[in-house]
């Protein structure tokens, strides 16, 4: 009996290159070497897992890429398994496909009400299930705009939960984080390591968002910018904790000498030279706590000028606003 939790790199043909990490609950029914075959051009790593807890931990760990829920006899499970995952606000973007052999047309359609990406009720057709797996991860990236560099929800993605849980009269902090002084970083060293800083970045904000929250949200709208969605309750915890992070461990993708000095030197475009300290992270919040905002459009204006202000901060900062919209 293979352990739920357990994940398994299965053999694979050494010609492969591209990784997929699959996700697979799997009832009184075995089908984890048909996946293997229906992903023959990529290696699959797979993941047991029995609940929603165990598919977020593995999500945390591996990036899933889709998800598997085969059932034999019975069935009852699979539509409110469905439906949980998809009401998760990070697992929400998983694809699922559901594999029920020889079910009814009743659960192909309440399936597909729960929100899974595909329902196979007939017997397994490798070349079949190739495609509708390739076609569920290349649609999922495409509608999410999932940044490329951090696996995130990218713009897109970001608004839709926004105005998801405003729409919900949740309770929110919105917080909009980037980077001082990460344009001349990434000209001093390259791009490389500034893509590998802003990996770095996407690391810290969504392992301490998670870590402390239990329904947070974290979006990467592209270069420096982030956003992150949490409990009102939890903005100096989760703020806090990032900054923290962030200061002991930005430091050291410095050279040593640049960083016993404290600052670069990099030429603007004009060929004046600018010394620049070593980087921080600013973070502005902006609140919903009397549910006064309606739509994202309308916390666009103060939180422009609040990241302005937080910016013009010396060192890591994060400052709330606590005013009225305006």
């Amino acid at each position: 009996m293979v352990n739920i939790t357990e994940k398994v790199i299965l053999p694979v043909n050494k010609a492969k290159t591209e990784k997929l990490h699959c996700a697979l609950c799997q009832r009184d029914i075995s089908v984890e070497h048909l996946l293997v075959r229906s992903t023959s051009t990529h290696e699959i790593v797979i993941h047991w897992f029995d609940s929603i807890d165990q598919l977020y931990e593995h999500n945390q760990r591996s990036q899933i890429d889709f998800a598997v829920l085969a059932s034999g006899e019975d069935r009852n499970w699979l539509t409110p398994f469905v439906y949980q995952i998809k009401m998760h606000t990070t697992l929400q973007f998983i694809p699922i496909l559901v594999y029920a052999p020889n079910a009814d047309r009743n659960l192909l359609v309440a399936n597909f009400k729960a929100g899974a990406d595909d329902v196979i009720l007939e017997q397994w057709d490798w070349e079949v299930i190739e495609a509708k797996i390739e076609m569920m991860i290349s649609r999922s990236k495409r509608d999410l705009s999932v940044n490329p560099t951090t696996k995130l929800p990218g713009a897109n993605a970001i608004e839709f939960e926004i105005d998801r849980r405003l729409k919900g009269n949740e309770t929110i902090a919105v917080c909009y984080a980037d980077l001082d002084n990460f344009k001349a970083y990434n000209d001093y060293y390259g791009y490389v390591y500034g893509d590998k800083l802003i990996l770095i970045t996407s690391h810290i904000i969504r392992n301490v968002v998670h870590d402390l929250t239990k329904d947070g949200f974290v979006g990467h709208i592209g270069g420096d910018d982030y956003v992150f969605l949490i409990p009102l309750e939890k903005v100096d915890l989760v703020c806090k904790n990032i900054i923290s992070t962030f200061d002991r461990m930005v430091p050291f993708r410095y050279a040593e000498v640049d960083r016993e000095r404290g600052w670069i030197e990099v030429a603007d475009r004009r060929g004046a030279v600018e010394k620049f300290p070593i980087m921080t992270i600013s973070i502005a919040v902006i609140i919903n706590q009397r549910k006064t905002f309606r739509h994202p459009g309308e916390m666009s204006h103060m939180m422009a000028d609040l990241k302005k202000y937080t910016k013009s901060l010396p060192g890591s900062n994060y400052m709330v606003e606590r005013r009225k919209k305006y």
